[in-house]
């Protein structure tokens, strides 16, 4: 199963590209429908971050005749899902979160189509929503097959309080954990967490002779016998124990069993370097969110620490098997399955989001990783349909192309920066620029000028003009006489103007410039990921199950 990263809206991408039955895991965290526009954030040369920011999507909902049609095709179906949508428009009405809802629902029927019988799904929100989401999953998956409601502590209430509130500081996400058919069976491996030391002062407290820690455990079953286990005298004890007979004597033969005092019920000896820990439930208070600081921040205004698709990834699936995130973001779950060594598919609608997995693949993993991409442009037909279509989506994709990020885009206050690709100057701390600006249609040389005026305004090094048209005389002469910018650092020449037009990059044509090092602000570099699970697994005689 070859990794794959999709572009485009993920209900059409999983109609026309994810087979029936053919996923083991999904994981998904949509929008949450807490009405807010996301914003990516970026420093400047400075550091400051406000005038670098774009919209990344905008997570609000409105009622619309889009909605109405995708509600009527699925009401007419009479099934469960149609009832419960009914029932949510009796009770809610035509209303922003109705129209989430519909969003929604036929997203969460085709993860159900695709998702193995041995599989499962995990639905991150907030408790904005997640009780109705809850409920629409229960009208997809069918209600026997709900398993965890987990609620993560994802803040403090330090954090979270606002004075003059009048609500509890909100502190935690919702997983919303079902399986495809319960009666499959399926893939669980148990997380633990390590016991504290006043546990371990408490109830560890005795040691044999060769060093081991161990405790003395209860051999008595619950239930006085109701629940079937076995009475008989042990050490001159009757009780009703947790083993039959033949067990307790091997255990007795092992010097397992200990009786303190004669007349005592006897007790297990339970070594400490044979538990796991503390078996972690439905409520996660041990992972933090992502702090301003964290190594692995990389701007994304709904990332998720690794460590909790870590836990998710390792405990619902195995080696070699295929995970799902229809809604991949900045591309967390995929770059934690890679860790893990599973296959994946992502698919977000963004082309700066698929700009950024790429990115992160590339800083974490180099050329450990393997992956394609389908629904991004492969010639000048695809880019000028995708042009448009959506101009935004053009931009972000073209800027892609020199990995360059974005920079705010407002309508009507276009100032012929559409992208900026940040590198090291001549000195430490010091840092230089490149402008890009994109033209999907006709060009001409007074865009050359105003380039060139952009330039001297933000004192930038170069200025790159992306074009779908082939750059005019003019425009060639115009560049040339914009002279260069030096780099005492790499001792060489860079013309000051470039002209680059879609098909060049297509054929693997670059800008002229300084090579990017590690201090490159363009984008934040995820952290290089250094696979020692194999050395780990060899020092401590253990494989991964598969």
């Amino acid at each position: 199963m070859e990794n794959t990263l999709y572009y485009g809206d993920n209900l059409d991408i999983m109609k026309r590209y994810i087979q029936d039955e053919s996923i083991d895991l999904v994981y998904l965290d949509p929008p949450f429908k807490s009405s807010q526009n996301y914003n990516i954030l970026f420093k400047e040369k400075n550091g400051s971050q406000a005038a670098s920011q774009i919209r990344a999507f905008e997570d609000t909902w409105t009622w619309s005749q889009d909605d109405e049609e995708i509600y009527a095709n699925l009401v007419i179906k009479g099934d469960k899902l149609s009832d419960c949508l009914q029932a949510f428009r009796t009770f809610l009405g035509p209303c922003d979160m109705l129209a989430y809802l519909v969003m929604m629902a036929p997203r969460l029927v085709e993860l159900r189509r695709v998702l193995k019988l041995t599989g499962c799904i995990y639905l991150h929100c907030d408790p904005t929503a997640s009780h109705y989401l809850k409920v629409l999953m229960d009208s997809v998956f069918c209600a026997e097959n709900y398993t965890n409601e987990i609620s993560w502590k994802r803040t403090t209430t330090k954090s979270d309080f606002r004075q003059g509130a009048l609500n509890w500081p909100r502190i935690r996400d919702v997983l919303l954990h079902y399986r495809r058919d319960v009666h499959s069976g399926g893939v669980f491996q148990q997380p633990f967490s390590p016991y504290s030391e006043e546990y371990l002062a408490s109830f560890y407290k005795h040691k044999d002779p060769d060093g081991r820690i161990y405790t003395l455990d209860k051999l008595t079953a619950p239930g006085s016998g109701t629940r079937g286990h076995p009475q008989y005298e042990l050490l001159g004890v009757i009780r009703y124990w947790v083993y039959g007979k033949d067990k307790m004597q091997k255990l007795l033969e092992q010097g397992r069993i200990v009786q303190t005092k004669p007349g005592t019920v006897p007790r297990y000896k339970r070594y400490l370097d044979e538990v796991k820990g503390v078996a972690i439930g439905d409520t996660w208070h041990d992972i933090s969110s992502i702090s301003s600081q964290a190594k692995e921040r990389l701007g994304f205004p709904t990332q998720k620490p690794e460590v909790l698709l870590e836990r998710i990834i390792k405990a619902s699936s195995n080696a070699g098997d295929l995970v799902l995130d229809p809604f991949c973001g900045c591309g967390t779950t995929i770059a934690a399955a890679q860790k893990l060594g599973r296959n994946w598919i992502g698919i977000d609608i963004t082309h700066l989001a698929i700009t950024l997995i790429k990115n992160r693949l590339a800083d974490a993993f180099g050329d450990q990783v393997s992956y394609r991409v389908i629904g991004e442009p492969v010639s000048v037909p695809d880019a000028k349909a995708l042009a448009s279509s959506d101009p935004y989506q053009f931009q972000w994709w073209t800027l892609g192309l020199v990995n360059a990020r974005p920079v705010e885009q407002k309508k009507g206050s276009d100032k012929g920066i559409d992208g900026k690709i940040i590198f090291q100057g001549n000195r430490p701390g010091e840092f230089e620029s490149i402008i890009i600006s994109i033209k999907a249609g006709h060009v001409t040389v007074s865009q050359v000028r105003d380039l060139i005026g952009v330039l001297d305004r933000e004192k930038a090094a170069i200025g790159v003009l992306i074009s779908m048209e082939d750059p005019t005389k003019p425009m060639q002469i115009e560049a040339v006489t914009a002279g260069f910018f030096e780099s005492k650092t790499w001792g060489k020449k860079y013309p000051r103007i470039q002209l680059l037009t879609v098909a060049d990059l297509l054929a693997g044509k670059k800008i002229e410039m300084p090579p990017i090092k590690q201090v490159s602000a363009t984008f934040k570099k995820a952290e290089r990921f250094r696979d020692d699970r194999s050395k780990q697994l060899e020092l401590s005689g253990r494989k991964e199950k598969s």
